[in-house]
């Protein structure tokens, strides 16, 4: 079925607006809807022609999607940053921005972006609020810390946050004020349904028959948990989308942009296009990792020889990166292929 139709559609959260043109350029139908799924399906069933279509992705295009995408011939999702610089103007609507988003389809020209299966952007989003809850718990534990430095009551780190020692502790604080011990109950009732809520929900992400046996996989790498097992199946979803190595550390936002302009290169600080809970969770990794896995470790010494400590979590980052990978593409255990090699003489002067 060859397509007639090529449709520009600009999401927002109470309306679409849409634009129709023929392979010529020419317009069809141009109009704007309400953006729930009832008027969105109607208006696809009114189609008559074969259509692809494409959106900008925000934060409302992932329903737009999925309620759209049966009755498309191909639908695809246009890269923000990248749509901005193509269709840069000075003047700016929704009619426009439909318009020009149905050009840049019918010319083969949209800079299209990776869109996860349903099932994977589901659990995706059962992790990140997961890990939106334990940022919470860690600030609720802050903020008791604080609470009781400001009244200059002594107190054990270690056992602070164990519900028998904080019991014991709340009893005898002498000389607090009344207000501080309330907040202190209310802090720690905070905490303990913060830690039940994150615990749930990585309960049933533990149970997902459907990451079960990628994850076991993935937490075969030494050094690699369940939480980053679990950020790496459910960020990259596909593995397949990633060519080499160094478009998935690139992805992870673990390599430095680069600026080239006739001969002169020029290497900027880690670019800002990049997946910011995979790079978070693979950082925090690399910085333990090295205990238990000896290629790792061997990485992470030669480059503190280097005097580079942020550079050497860096680089073992990126191994991480290369084993997950490799892990996914086999899809059997990780196993050692090399003996760990020592740094030599030549190494530590490159």
């Amino acid at each position: 079925m060859s397509v007639k139709h090529y449709i520009g559609l600009d999401v927002h959260k109470k309306s679409v607006s849409y634009c129709v043109k023929r392979g010529d350029g020419q317009i069809v139908e141009e109009g704007k809807l309400p953006a729930t799924r009832e008027a969105l399906r109607q208006w696809a069933l009114e189609r008559n022609e074969p259509w692809q279509a494409a959106m900008e992705a925000t934060l409302f295009s992932g329903w737009i999607y999925d309620t759209l995408q049966p009755y498309a011939s191909q639908l695809q999702m246009g890269h923000p940053a990248m749509m901005k610089a193509i269709a840069a103007s000075k003047k700016k609507n929704d009619r426009l921005d439909a318009r020009r988003i149905a050009d840049l389809v019918r010319c083969d020209l949209l800079p299209a972006c990776y869109v996860a299966p349903t099932q994977i952007r589901e659990l995706r989003r059962l992790l990140r609020y997961r890990n939106l809850v334990v940022r919470q718990a860690v600030r609720q534990k802050n903020k008791i810390a604080g609470l009781l430095m400001e009244v200059g009551a002594s107190y054990n780190k270690r056992r602070l946050h164990g519900a028998k020692y904080f019991h014991e502790l709340l009893e005898g604080l002498e000389e607090v004020p009344p207000s501080v011990k309330d907040l202190l109950r209310l802090s720690r009732g905070a905490l303990q349904m913060f830690e039940v809520t994150q615990r749930q929900l990585l309960g049933r992400l533990r149970n997902d028959s459907r990451l079960a046996q990628r994850v076991r996989l993935l937490s075969s790498i030494p050094g690699v948990g369940e939480v980053t097992a679990l950020t790496w199946a459910l960020e990259v979803g596909e593995h397949e989308r990633f060519g080499s190595i160094a478009h998935a550390v690139s992805y992870c936002g673990l390599t430095s942009a680069l600026r080239a302009s006739a001969e002169r290169q020029q290497r900027t600080p880690l670019s800002k296009q990049r997946n910011v809970h995979l790079q978070t969770v693979l950082i925090e990794a690399a910085k333990l990792a090295p205990r238990w896995n000896e290629q790792l470790a061997a990485v992470h010494a030669r480059e503190l020889e280097r005097g580079h400590r942020n550079r050497a979590t860096l680089v073992v980052a990126r191994k991480l990166v290369a084993y997950l990978l490799a892990v996914d593409k086999s899809r059997q255990p990780f196993q050692m292929r090399s003996p760990v090699v020592e740094a030599t003489p030549s190494d530590q002067a490159a």
